[in-house]
């Protein structure tokens, strides 16, 4: 087969059978030491081509990745095919020969020059980061964490069901956890559909002296390319049955054995794992089929490994050297080859369909990892998203648009029962959660609840029927029926559409002709920013007067709770464009019983029972009306304001309400805490931002954050999607916070160009 570059060549590695196993068992090893360079040119391709597709890299921008040698040949072949330059960080223990490829091809190579308190990894992590500063366009493949890297094996899992069949043992070296746990994943799943029977059973072989899987770390361990002092993203427990310990000697003895009896000149981590497939050789059932993996070559070892001197001067002779493996309770210290059950911990998928692109959005997939959940994307554009390369979760690319196509998206790579739960932090996509995860069975809210709040004027008919009060609203589908829907609500009055989000499209009208005209627009759009067809409605609602409030819920084990109430300050008329948001609210207990009397009132109206609510009020001379209720967490950096206040992390709670786990409301005293946010006030370019760096340092702000890049278009904003930044702080009262804030804003200046 030819090939038309070194890229699409990767992989199609042999399968070769050991010379010395029994005649009634089949013990195999997958030569991935074949591949150009090594096993990790499939991990180097799938996350380079991945980027590359999804926006994250751009054409010609570097590659910045940390490697002791395979992941750093793997980019250096991807780099070099695909036009990126590679920088590779490493240490002192990369060998000459490795070294060499790498600047032949172009490389940029990086060697720290000593440990941190965290071995060599981190001393590295510490000089990449160093370069990512300096080089801001750079893409980081991140090994240890990339969920593409995983998912690189699953043509090597194909491979190996196209080649042997039926598998009954899988072993495999750990360092990032990303090939064993990977292939293991994928070759459960095509065994499964191949129609094999009987589990698979996959066995791990790590170093002593690694922190992978219980054991105390011991930077100085002389094996490459196995084992860790962190514990990667990638490595998932639930993946693996056994793991077996060795020390150096004992690995490097196998090496030289893997040489001598089977005639593979190979590294250590091919070593380790031929010593377990010549112990599962002598001791498994008749009949079983057994297959290893071996992902490095020998000749990066040729000073160490296969070098007797060396040996010497490591003191190798002192180490212990067992020709069969003791059997200990994992988390019991060893020196020498040991076996143990690894205790399964299951990694549970917590799925995203598509994502707000500026505030929480990627934030959320950063707080799913951290509650132990695997988070995973399912959009139809991932370059959408700035962050997405930052946020170590699994892409799926589908339309997320059909309902059909999302659930398909999930069968194909997910087992039933992976999947903990289904959000998202994109209010255009709250109908197809809702919906996904009742026919799942995931915990939800009822799609026809959900179906409601998007659509406003279901909202305000559910709202009329319980008696609740609200503005007087006509929804109008033909620009002729204009005039009397005006006669019905008065002038001025609010035309805005029947489903969309952030304020886009709500206008103040102050006569006949521009409700009308504005309407005329409004229904002559078909579809939204998200490529979604809207109905062909708008409602026209009366103006009411009186401050405006949003209050946060949610619920905890059915019940709802009011997490607190913000004051929310808008653009004049107009638009209604939030600009200030504090929380809590200054409100007397009184007006604070109302509007929370009423809230749950409406919430009970639509048929919300699970997650997140954001109600939007205001507080007229008559009480609090119902103005919008959002089946979601509020936007404008509400959650991110409750936080800094000293309330729940609201965020957190809605993943965790997500994945059916325990909502958990601390209350303590409250902070006032508030965010303006920065608007432009004529149309241009943003040629910058001014004095961004005085309005940080002012006392009480925590954060100034410019969401928008230079040469961005940039106009008076007529809704949220024209902010162009934020600052948040917090005070003692509500009227230092307001003169914080307003510091802050007179310190910026937003610079445009007119082009």
């Amino acid at each position: 087969m030819i090939f038309n570059d070194l890229v699409e060549a990767v992989g199609h590695t042999p399968v070769v059978r050991l010379r010395t196993a029994r005649s009634d068992v089949t013990v195999a090893a997958k030569l991935e030491l074949q591949n150009l360079f090594a096993m990790k040119d499939r991990v180097a391709r799938q996350v380079v081509l991945e980027a590359r597709a999804n926006g994250v890299l751009a054409p010609g921008a570097p590659i910045i990745e940390s490697s002791s040698g395979t992941m750093a040949l793997g980019l250096a072949l991807a780099g070099h095919a695909l036009g990126h330059p590679v920088h590779i960080v490493t240490d002192p223990r990369i060998d000459a020969i490795t070294r060499a490829k790498l600047t032949a091809l172009g490389c940029s190579v990086h060697v720290v020059e000593a440990m941190t308190a965290n071995g060599w990894q981190s001393a590295r992590l510490e000089r990449l980061a160093e370069l990512r500063a300096e080089y801001p366009g750079a893409f980081w493949p991140r090994q240890y964490s990339n969920p593409q890297n995983p998912l690189a094996y699953a043509a090597l899992a194909d491979e190996l069901v196209a080649d042997l069949g039926r598998i009954d043992v899988l072993v495999g070296a750990v360092g990032s956890g990303g090939s064993l746990c990977g292939t293991a994943r994928a070759l459960r799943h095509a065994l499964q559909a191949a129609g094999s029977s009987g589990p698979l059973r996959v066995i791990g072989v790590d170093a002593v002296g690694s922190v992978l899987f219980g054991q105390p770390d011991q930077p100085g361990r002389r094996q490459s390319g196995i084992g860790n002092s962190l514990i990667p993203a990638n490595l998932d427990y639930a993946e693996i049955d056994e793991i077996h310990w060795l020390n150096d000697r004992e690995a490097f003895v196998a090496t030289r054995e893997l040489a001598q009896e089977e005639g593979l000149f190979a590294g250590n981590s091919s070593g380790s794992v031929y010593r377990v497939l010549r112990h599962l050789a002598d001791t498994v059932a008749p009949g079983t089929r057994v297959v290893g993996i071996f992902p490095d070559r020998g000749d990066r070892y040729v000073d160490s490994i296969y070098d007797d001197a060396y040996w010497k001067r490591a003191g190798l002779a002192g180490l212990p050297l067992r020709m069969a493996p003791a059997t200990v309770r994992y988390g019991t210290e060893v020196d020498g080859w040991a076996r143990a059950e690894v205790p399964s911990t299951p990694r549970r998928r917590l799925v995203f369909v598509e994502s707000n692109t500026t505030g929480t959005g990627m934030l959320a997939l950063a707080r799913a990892r951290d509650l132990g959940l695997a988070p995973v994307l399912l959009t139809g554009r991932p370059g959408r998203y700035p962050g997405i390369g930052e946020a170590d979760c699994q892409v799926i690319r589908c339309d997320t648009n059909d309902g059909d196509a999302l659930a398909a998206a999930l069968r194909t790579h997910f087992a039933p029962g992976e999947v903990a739960g289904v959000t998202t932090t994109s209010e255009f996509y709250l109908e197809a959660v809702a919906r996904l995860a009742a026919s799942l069975g995931l915990p939800g809210n009822p799609p026809a609840a959900v179906a409601a709040c998007r659509r406003k004027s279901a909202t305000r008919r559910l709202l009329t029927d319980a008696g609740l009060p609200q503005p007087v609203s006509v929804p109008v589908t033909r620009v002729a029926d204009m005039p009397d829907a005006v006669a019905a609500t008065g002038l001025p009055c609010v035309v805005k559409p029947a489903s969309d989000s952030a304020s886009t499209g709500v206008l103040l009208c102050t006569s006949v002709e521009q409700a009308r005209d504005h309407a005329a627009k409004l229904l002559a759009i078909t579809h939204n920013v998200r490529d979604q067809a809207v109905p062909p409605e708008v409602l026209v609602e009366e103006h009411v007067q009186g401050p405006e409030y949003s209050v946060e819920t949610i619920f905890v084990a059915g019940e709802l709770h009011v997490v607190g109430i913000t004051r929310k300050s808008v653009s004049p008329p107009p638009s209604f464009v939030e600009l200030r948001h504090t929380f809590p609210a200054p409100l007397d207990t009184a007006g604070s019983r109302a509007i929370e009397r009423m809230v749950r009132a409406a919430i009970e109206a639509v048929g919300l029972r699970h997650g997140a609510c954001h109600t939007e009020v205001r507080l007229t001379a008559k009480g609090p009306t119902i103005i919008e209720i959002n089946a979601r967490l509020a936007g404008g950096m509400i959650p991110e304001l409750i936080r800094l206040a000293g309330g729940p992390d609201l965020l957190t709670q809605q993943l965790r309400a997500a994945a059916e786990l325990p909502v958990e409301l601390p209350r303590t005293e409250l902070i006032p805490t508030g965010v303006a946010f920065l608007t432009g006030s004529a149309e241009g370019r943003l040629a910058g931002l001014e004095g961004v760096e005085p309005a940080r340092r002012l006392p009480g702000v925590a954060e100034v954050l410019v969401t928008r890049r230079a040469g961005d278009p940039i106009r008076p904003a007529t809704d949220a999607y024209d902010r162009i930044g934020h600052v948040i702080a917090s005070a003692d009262s509500v009227a230092e916070l307001d003169r914080t804030l307003d510091a802050a804003l007179e310190h910026i200046t937003v610079r445009l160009t007119n082009d």
